[in-house]
């Protein structure tokens, strides 16, 4: 008996009670803000189960299209029997499936006016019967690309509240990463972890397959101050600006007598920001010739992985000013990016602001 109740925790703090628990510190709060978060944590549950059986499901090829109306669950149902029932049929792409979840899972929670998804050219607006007061702007699956080779991949979303009750436009979420209420990710590897951020913090939940519960396992992350890892894609330095080249010339040969700084870059960008907001150090992707506005997309790359970073007590910049104080123009808009450990990004700072008063 004694092994059974302790194979039986009741201390256990999930996802789910952790957001109620912060809902009921706002006497005013509906629970909008916890439903929409619950339909999020079950895409991001069906994509883990969907990534893990890629290989055997044969997901990652083409597929054609299946025009589903039905119910969120019904959808899901509907689709894990076409994925691992029935072999010799089409499939859609891991990606396409992801952001197909997603975009069910958000409509269907009747908390959502705008949807700005990577996989989609334009911005998804949920008909007037479905509507609710929040814009989610997301990645369905970032780093799909490396789903062969096992490399880590996720999901990353930033969650903006309508500050109107007129009909939605892209201007809702057309707005500064400042004014996100919450962001995260959810990193699909040797376990499946999510990191979220209300504003008041930091915490990582570890999916426990025996529950199906995301269970709180990394409360209140704090990154280093300084960290001695630097991750950025080297293969471009050729085309870096003078300041980027300045300061990894500085990682790998320090003139103040301090070790050299490690190279880690896996091309993923939730595996390369959750190490770096986990050990310390800095992430780049810095503009340059071939792509002189950057690559990654403001609204849901930059944004949301800059709220967390500032949430942890780091830093965001572009290369010209804090990340969170961009205002993109358009829902795909791109930009340079810096960030990661404060007194790291503190130091490509300097070398952009020398820069410029020379």
């Amino acid at each position: 008996m004694d092994h059974e109740a302790d194979a039986f925790r009741t201390d256990l703090m999930t996802i789910t009670r952790f957001v109620l628990n912060e809902q009921s510190k706002y006497p005013e709060s509906r629970g909008d803000f916890t439903i929409l978060l619950s339909n999020i944590v079950l895409g991001c549950k069906f994509v883990c189960s969907a990534v893990n059986k890629a290989g055997l499901a044969k997901l990652i090829g083409l597929a054609g299209d299946t025009n589903i109306q039905a119910s969120f669950f019904l959808f899901l149902f509907i689709y894990f029997l076409t994925f691992f029932l029935s072999c010799g049929e089409e499939q859609k792409k891991l990606d396409v499936l992801s952001n197909d979840v997603f975009i069910k899972a958000l409509v269907s929670s009747g908390r959502t006016s705008v949807l700005v998804s990577e996989e989609d050219e334009e911005a998804t607006f949920v008909e007037s019967s479905k509507r609710g007061k929040y814009c989610v702007v997301f990645d369905p699956l970032d780093g799909s690309s490396n789903i062969d080779c096992g490399v880590s991949i996720g999901t990353i979303f930033g969650i903006y509240t309508m500050e109107h009750s007129d009909e939605p436009t892209t201007k809702d979420v057309l707005k500064p990463g400042n004014e996100m209420v919450a962001a995260g990710y959810c990193m699909y590897g040797s376990s499946c972890m999510l990191v979220l951020s209300t504003g008041t913090g930091v915490h990582g939940f570890t999916l426990d397959p025996s529950l199906g519960e995301f269970i709180l396992t990394h409360p209140d992350i704090k990154i280093p101050k300084k960290g001695n890892i630097y991750s950025v894609n080297e293969g471009n330095a050729q085309n870096w600006d003078g300041p980027t080249t300045k300061y990894v010339e500085r990682c790998k040969y320090p003139k103040d007598g301090s070790p050299a700084k490690s190279l880690r870059y896996v091309g993923s960008m939730v595996a390369d920001v959750h190490r770096t907001l986990l050990y310390g150090g800095i992430f780049l992707y810095p503009a340059d010739k071939k792509s002189p506005n950057g690559k990654l997309r403001v609204l849901y790359e930059v944004f949301p992985m800059a709220f967390l970073m500032e949430q942890a007590g780091g830093q965001a910049f572009t290369g010209k000013k804090r990340a969170l104080d961009l205002v993109p123009k358009k829902i795909h808009e791109r930009s340079p990016i810096f960030l990661g450990s404060y007194d790291d990004v503190e130091e490509i700072k300097a070398l952009y602001a020398a820069e410029e008063n020379n």
